[in-house]
């Protein structure tokens, strides 16, 4: 994500707006969908934006931030331990175990985890095969 400030040249308001990626912003601005929302002009444009800049008064900030990560990095872990425990590795092979459980109504004792594509995960859901991504840390003795 990438945060924009952008000016209304007709109004001269300025305001933030957040896009996908810079490539995401000049898709919109070329097709005409970016307006201002004070007088609805298509003439906005961006501007100049200060670097968010790391300053003692914040870093406090990041002591919290830290303690968050690790807090959401050992829950990660925690689940992580629960799955490996409770259901089968697949591998690779993810899409294909899950057809095959979906389509010949296996009926396994442990559900399955493995790799997949987000290719391979929507093409899945569409077949309406329920598959969720969830973050895998590589190392879980950390």
């Amino acid at each position: 994500m990438i945060k924009y400030k952008l000016i209304c040249k007709d109004c001269n308001n300025y305001f933030d707006s957040w896009f996908s990626s810079s490539k995401e912003y000049e898709k919109l601005k070329k097709k005409n969908f970016l307006n201002c929302y004070i007088c609805d002009s298509i003439n906005v444009q961006k501007t100049l934006m200060s670097p968010n800049v790391l300053t003692l008064k914040n870093k406090s900030k990041i002591n919290i931030e830290d303690d968050k990560y690790k807090k959401i990095k050992k829950r990660i872990n925690e689940y992580q331990k629960f799955i490996q425990k409770n259901f089968n590795y697949v591998g690779e092979n993810f899409a294909y175990e899950a057809r095959s459980i979906h389509y010949k109504n296996k009926k396994k004792s442990k559900g399955i985890y493995g790799s997949a594509t987000k290719e391979e995960l929507k093409e899945l859901r569409e077949e309406g095969i329920e598959a969720e991504i969830i973050p895998w840390n590589k190392d879980s003795n950390n």
